[in-house]
């Protein structure tokens, strides 16, 4: 059996080809098309966020069957995340997984975003298989869960404000960091001093049992104050430069502390023997929970999340040199409104000449959509 997956419920149009039947299930194909214009706004733009799906849907969705080397026609199933995300994002891609299984006449199945995070730790390891606790890490969600068996979820806690990426944003643009801003964090705060600046374990306590309301709910939005008030402190001080690297140390501390002490607490009562950790913050909490000995994550021990995503980068670019596909990347000293302006002018100026060695119009609207098809396949990526 072979399934495409969309996905398009925040600022990365997505698609992938997933072949097999339960255990048997492996990944043939993926290609991610990241948004990065949203850092000019330091933020996501929901209205951007969809438009520029309209326009990489397709080629995504095609780059991907042709990655797995299959027609449409090969495909039995069409997937698409239709809940949570934003609204507008989330429509783009239900509408184009309804029309494409309906014209290829196959079933179209719903995904949860979260339920997808669960799910996308077997395909990495085959030993992520209930029962465990789940601890789900996202920019938009944090949640904590006990699962027996597949499709039985049990939630035990969740954040009661700020989801953890969240928080990390918000801390970012405080201490005067791009957006995204996990990997800044972390960067910065690989350099502090963990003394310097010791926040709160936010809804942590030694009197709380399980049965208690806080025992397994997370919260983010006071450790944030916290750190408002220990960034203009800084500033009245006139240390702002000196400080914001144990300020940014204090902060992940305190908020990955929080996280895995959750979660053994969780795997602990529910007498679970692994920890799973789906979603984007979980390289992060690695080194946290090997010292736990209830995670089995050791191969990944020793490595930052942005050593990690440095990796991945490498493997990508690796990949497609194998394949004798062309591959670029770009590097940038700092991400502001010249910067991206000029890298805008580079692609523009790219598509112009890649237009007339593939022989066509860059001015002609159609041939706008026969260029993105092109520069897919070049694999692309900064």
């Amino acid at each position: 059996m072979r399934v495409l997956g969309i996905e398009t419920s925040c600022d990365e149009t997505s698609a992938a080809v997933v072949e097999g039947d339960g255990a048997t299930a492996r990944l043939v194909s993926l290609v991610i098309l990241s948004q990065d214009v949203h850092r000019v706004f330091g933020g996501v733009v929901p209205e951007i966020a969809s438009r520029a799906h309209l326009t990489a849907i397709a080629p995504v969705a095609r780059q991907a069957m042709a990655d797995a080397g299959i027609a449409k026609d090969a495909i039995d199933a069409v997937a698409v995340t239709n809940a949570p995300g934003l609204v507008g994002a989330l429509l783009v891609g239900v509408a184009f997984a309804k029309g494409l299984a309906a014209t290829l006449d196959v079933p179209l199945i719903g995904v949860h975003h979260m339920e997808g995070h669960l799910f996308a730790t077997e395909l990495e390891d085959a030993a992520a298989e209930p029962p465990f606790t789940a601890l789900l890490v996202s920019g938009g969600h944090t949640l904590l869960l006990d699962v027996p068996a597949w499709g039985a979820y049990r939630l035990l806690g969740a954040t009661r404000d700020d989801a953890a990426g969240e928080a990390f944003d918000k801390v970012a643009k405080l201490l005067g960091l791009p957006y995204p801003g996990g990997r800044h964090v972390e960067a910065l705060a690989a350099t502090g001093n963990p003394r310097r600046h010791r926040f709160a374990r936010p809804m942590l306590n030694a009197g709380q049992r399980p049965g208690d309301d806080d025992y397994y709910d997370l919260s983010f939005s006071g450790l944030k104050t916290g750190v408002l008030h220990a960034v203009r402190d800084a500033e009245a001080r006139g240390t702002i430069d000196a400080e914001r690297p144990d300020i940014a140390r204090g902060f992940q501390d305190a908020l990955i502390d929080t996280l895995a002490e959750k979660a053994v607490r969780a795997a602990e009562a529910h007498g679970r023997t692994r920890i799973v950790l789906g979603g984007a913050g979980g390289p992060a909490l690695i080194p946290v929970l090997q010292q736990t000995g209830i995670a089995e994550l050791g191969y990944l021990g020793g490595h930052t999340l942005g050593e990690l995503l440095d990796y991945e980068r490498r493997a990508t670019a690796e990949a497609l040199r194998q394949e004798g596909r062309p591959s670029l990347t770009i590097e940038l000293e700092r991400v502001d409104a010249p910067a991206l302006g000029a890298l805008f002018m580079l692609f523009q100026i790219a598509t112009v000449y890649a237009g007339a060695l593939a022989g066509v119009d860059p001015g002609d609207a159609g041939a706008v959509l026969q260029l993105q098809r092109v520069g897919c396949r070049c694999g692309l990526h900064t």
